[in-house]
């Protein structure tokens, strides 16, 4: 789903079966509910003959026409994608406000010699942990102008989300810790906005 097809291709490295929201990426535009299933031709026969007819599970004709429509500009999008987020990504990892960056393009992140390996770029998605904690990640959410406050990825548009205090709210503190999900931890998914703008937007919040 973060990928999609453009910059990796998991049935070529070994997967039998994959699944993306074409709710993000592939459509690209926030305006379609749908998922896809890839696989062998053996293997697609037999969804289609046993899973497909008992559940039904049939995207409506408008929402396969709009996500046909958003593959013709897939490769546009995601290598603005890519090319803003690399730029996002390697000015907060000098900001002082932040104390740690989570994007597989930077050579600081654990695993960036396997996603060399893997993707033909990073994609548009990245997290952040910010040195001030909770209060941090409150004030950036009430400061940002351009970033738009949501928990979906995928868009056009930059969205941006503190989960301790938006998705995970809920969730006991032990437990957001165990998942690594720390009070300053912001998730980013970088839109097609100039990248200037939203540097711009994040230096201002932050």
């Amino acid at each position: 789903t973060f990928m999609t097809p453009y910059l990796q291709r998991p049935l070529e490295m070994g997967a039998d079966v994959v699944l993306h929201s074409a709710t993000k990426y592939i459509n690209g535009h926030g305006d379609v509910i749908a998922g896809l299933v890839i696989s062998d031709k053996d293997t697609m026969t037999k969804i289609k003959m046993t899973t497909l007819k008992d559940i039904g599970g049939i995207m409506s004709p408008f929402n396969a026409w709009l996500i046909l429509r958003g593959l013709k500009t897939l490769p546009l999008r995601m290598d603005r994608h890519n090319s803003n987020a690399m730029a996002i990504a390697k000015y907060l990892e000098k900001h002082p406000a932040v104390a740690k960056v989570y994007y597989p393009g930077l050579e600081s992140f654990d695993q960036h010699e396997l996603a060399k390996k893997q993707m033909s770029g990073f994609g548009g998605i990245m997290a952040f942990e910010l040195k001030g904690g909770f209060e941090a990640g409150v004030r950036l959410m009430n400061g940002v102008k351009i970033c738009h406050l949501a928990v979906s990825l995928g868009d056009i548009d930059t969205l941006i989300q503190h989960p301790a205090s938006m998705t995970h709210s809920v969730v006991p503190e032990a437990e957001r810790l165990a998942a690594n999900i720390t009070p300053g931890l912001v998730r980013l998914a970088v839109g097609l906005e100039d990248v200037e703008d939203i540097i711009a937007d994040l230096e201002q919040a932050l």
